[in-house]
């Protein structure tokens, strides 16, 4: 944690810089902080969180030993995960905090760093393509493997 800024590690449609920071962020006064490339080791990517319609998935993670999630890491203020916190829906329940060590492929070191843990699981769900494309947006900081596996993703409507 960096002089009252926190890393917050995005793994899902928050990887999208104008999702994040132009959509969510910059309308309640927050500005767009450092974004660099991170590895969540141990974990593995999800779409188990119940999405608004039936059959949909959100991302999350789920601890998987020997496996890696791929993700963004924002440098942001407290307000910052003030705003997240009511996107992500924790007061109802849907997502919680947790502070995870994620490895900084620029520094070569391993940053604690918040990030989101879906409570509301179901099984057999898929993410919808809109909501995957916010996903693919994070490219410019994912490998191209991990892209192009992402970019495989079955998806519903």
């Amino acid at each position: 944690m960096e002089g009252g800024l926190s890393w917050y590690f995005a793994y899902g449609s928050n990887m999208s810089a104008l999702r994040l920071f132009e959509e969510r962020l910059k309308p309640e006064g927050v500005g767009a902080g450092e974004r660099i490339a991170g590895r969540l080791d141990g974990w593995r990517l999800a779409f188990n969180k119940q999405g608004r319609v039936p059959g949909t998935g959100a991302g999350n993670i789920v601890l998987a030993p020997g496996e890696v999630v791929h993700g963004t890491l924002n440098l942001l203020p407290a307000t910052g995960f003030e705003v997240l916190d009511r996107y992500e829906g924790v007061a109802g329940g849907h997502y919680e905090r947790r502070i995870v060590p994620v490895f900084r492929d620029d520094a070569g070191v391993t940053v604690e760093a918040i990030t989101y843990v879906a409570l509301l699981t179901g099984e057999d769900l898929r993410p919808t393509r809109d909501y995957l494309t916010h996903l693919l947006a994070g490219r410019d900081l994912l490998p191209a493997d991990y892209f192009r596996r992402l970019s495989e993703t079955p998806t519903v409507v």
